[in-house]
């Protein structure tokens, strides 16, 4: 533990360099077109051959809204404008945090990219809701649509712990 710390810590004996270990921001957008969302299923582990939105994580130096761009632009070859930032949902049990934006379609030029095998417009009546990847997509689809319903969105903040468990 350095000295002035209160973690332990990964230092370099020689040097003394301190070589912090911090969370991961995974990124990326629900992506709208009319009243359809934009989904990708997967071409790569974890959870090959499940969907969920165009994410990934955050490059340095690039802002959270470019990444969500970039990431929707490299999965799902489309091209978006950001609208507000949507949902934060915490994973602490796996150092990460999931943000996702809410974004226009700029039009239906889309494909799967690399990391894809297929992209798809959905209705919420037509979600895979039980073949989504991910809890933290499964939260963020659940407050869009419910907003959505409501007529106005808001910023949703959720915590995933170890077993599932939502805090």
């Amino acid at each position: 533990m350095p000295a002035g710390d209160s973690l332990p810590r990964h230092v370099c004996p020689q040097c003394g360099t301190i070589h912090y270990q911090n969370p991961k921001l995974v990124v990326g957008c629900i992506a709208e077109w009319h009243d359809r969302i934009l989904l990708c299923r997967r071409s790569i582990e974890p959870r090959y051959g499940l969907w969920t939105l165009p994410a990934g994580f955050m490059e340095n130096g690039e802002s959270t809204a470019q990444a969500a761009i970039r990431e929707t632009l490299e999965e799902a070859c489309a091209r978006v404008e950001i609208e507000q930032l949507f949902s934060l949902v915490n994973v602490p049990h796996i150092n990460q945090v999931h943000l996702f934006y809410r974004a226009r379609l700029l039009d239906i030029g889309f494909a799967a990219g690399l990391e894809t095998l297929e992209t798809q417009l959905f209705a919420e009546d037509c979600v895979p809701w039980q073949s989504l990847a991910f809890q933290t997509v499964a939260l963020c689809l659940q407050a869009y649509f419910a907003d959505r319903r409501r007529g106005r969105f808001g910023l949703h903040e959720d915590c995933i712990e170890r077993r599932g468990k939502q805090a």
